[in-house]
């Protein structure tokens, strides 16, 4: 009787934990007596008791904000009345599923959070220490109502409903629906339960829209698992959970480990999916690609272009959306690069290289970013540019200029798109040079010119802030800036000019004028 009586949640971490303990014990005991007709008597009256008593019944219709909940003290009613009067149990379960203290405000994602948060208005009501341990025990009744419910679908949607209802922590909640679906599904093998495979899927797309907007960090584990639910049930879920992606997920998770894991091979042959079957999940996963694509484009657009593959409307409607994004800014040079190698892999050339062209327009190096990211990129670029032909190249050229101040990037390209003819990659022959370009004639020369004018402001730039420590570092700089120079008809007068120049500026550097007149004459 002590255990159903309303009572106020003590102050302090140390007696609302010794609280709980005590509850335990006390249950343990009574746990270890041998029920009979005798005791189940006592306790179906103990029972309707508390639920018809007033405020001082825990049971009762109403409970205060500050009063203990019972769940771990249904949870043993439930237990024990459930042979004997199921409704009388259910009713005890789901009365005590309440949780007053979270009833009017929002319970943090974060389970260790709500262990240590303290709850509850500190004017009026006290700390609650043991939020987290409540709550755990809150989502325990719960799965014992739905696992004891398993084959009735009417209490399965009450339970259902009631936990929706009263668990404010989505962890819990998403605790709740993993058990649910491992009862559903056995692991053994043993007989499933659609029904409560159902409720588990449900319990699954509440919590999906509540971290839809406070994020929690299982959210990648609930999206996953959320998928594997639905694939149990069937092609009707998948198709539904991906016209209804707003509603639970982000556009990067529902191009990513939504449609993806949905259109996998795995997939198709774990539901042993027709022709048609397949058409229309593929129909769904394109518009969901194309949607994603739409709303968020650098997160989205490479798994958008996979997704349509396979139809050529979708696939082109795709990469105009890349397009489009480029042109307005909102993608970055390195996301654009990205897609653009995606494209060029799946044997779409001209198309990567127009997006690597405006990915070329986002890049600025400076003659000082001779380890930038963006260089490997620049020198795929410039292959595939190659490539692709000569005209495709001398459209590339002016960017790079233009946009890339590197002496030694600028070099490294122009040595790579001498050492072979243009138009080596692609299927029209006449697109196709006999010989290597010539460095005096365009498209090289500008690139030429480039280079050699970026390894004169380099040179300047070095000496101004030179240090004898560096002094070795910069005569192998301009030894490999005087290689580039003798690549023009004039470069051996041009790197002589550039040397004088040197001597005349930075006399008083005397080791250094030394060196080099020691190595360049």
């Amino acid at each position: 009787m002590g255990l159903g009586q309303q009572r106020v949640m003590p102050p302090g971490l140390y007696a609302q934990e010794k609280a709980c303990r005590q509850e335990e014990r006390l249950i343990a005991r009574l746990r270890d007596i041998e029920l009979d007709g005798l005791l189940v008597g006592v306790l179906r009256k103990q029972a309707m008791l508390l639920l018809e008593g007033g405020p001082y019944s825990g049971l009762g219709s109403g409970a205060h904000q500050e009063s203990v909940p019972m769940h771990t003290f249904a949870r043993y009613l439930f237990g024990a009345l459930l042979p004997y009067d199921g409704d009388l149990a259910y009713s005890v379960g789901l009365r005590a599923m309440r949780l007053p203290v979270l009833e009017n405000q929002d319970e943090p994602d974060d389970p260790v959070a709500s262990m240590n948060a303290p709850v509850g208005n500190p004017s009026r009501y006290p700390r609650w220490f043991t939020l987290g341990h409540i709550e755990v025990q809150q989502c325990a009744l719960a799965s014992t109502m739905l696992s004891a419910a398993k084959d009735d679908v009417m209490r399965l949607r009450t339970v259902m409903k009631s936990a929706q209802r009263n668990i404010h922590s989505s962890s819990q909640l998403f605790k709740l629906a993993q058990d649910a679906f491992r009862i559903a599904v056995p692991p053994d093998g043993g007989p499933r339960h659609l029904a409560l495979l159902n409720v588990a899927f449900e319990l699954g797309l509440q919590v999906m829209r509540v971290t839809l907007s406070s994020l929690n960090w299982r959210r990648r584990e609930m999206v996953r698992w959320l998928v594997t639910c639905a694939t149990e049930i069937g092609l009707e879920a998948l198709i539904s959970i991906m016209q209804k992606w707003y509603q639970f997920f982000t556009p990067t998770e529902a191009t990513g480990p939504v449609a993806t894991t949905i259109m996998s091979h795995a997939t198709i042959l774990r539901l042993a999916l027709d022709f048609a079957q397949q058409e229309e999940l593929s129909s769904c996963a394109r518009t969901l690609a194309l949607q994603c694509a739409s709303k968020d484009p650098p997160n989205c657009a490479l798994n958008a272009l996979t997704l349509c593959e396979g139809d050529a409307y979708a696939f082109e409607t795709a990469h105009q959306i890349v397009v489009d994004a480029a042109g307005s800014g909102v993608m970055t040079s390195s996301q654009l690069f990205t897609v653009a190698r995606y494209m060029e892999h799946r044997g779409y050339a001209h198309r990567a290289y127009k997006l690597a062209v405006l990915a070329t327009r986002g890049v600025q190096l400076a003659y000082n970013q001779d380890a930038h990211p963006a260089i490997n990129d620049i020198h795929w670029a410039c292959a595939l540019a190659h490539s692709l032909g000569r005209s495709e190249l001398a459209s590339l050229v002016p960017l790079l200029v233009k946009h890339v101040q590197c002496a030694t990037v600028l070099s490294d390209i122009l040595r790579r798109c001498s050492m072979a003819a243009p138009g080596m990659g692609t299927l029209d022959a006449k697109r196709r040079c006999v010989r290597a370009l010539s460095l005096d004639k365009p498209p090289l020369r500008p690139l030429l010119e480039a280079a050699i004018a970026a390894y004169v402001n380099t040179t300047h730039s070095r000496l101004a802030h030179i240090s004898p420590r560096h002094y070795g570092d910069f005569i192998e700089f301009l030894g490999k800036a005087r290689e580039t120079f003798l690549l023009a008809q004039d470069g051996h007068a041009q790197f002589a000019q550039l040397v004088d120049n040197m001597k005349a500026a930075y006399k008083g550097k005397k080791k250094l004028m030394y060196l080099v007149k020691e190595r360049f004459g």
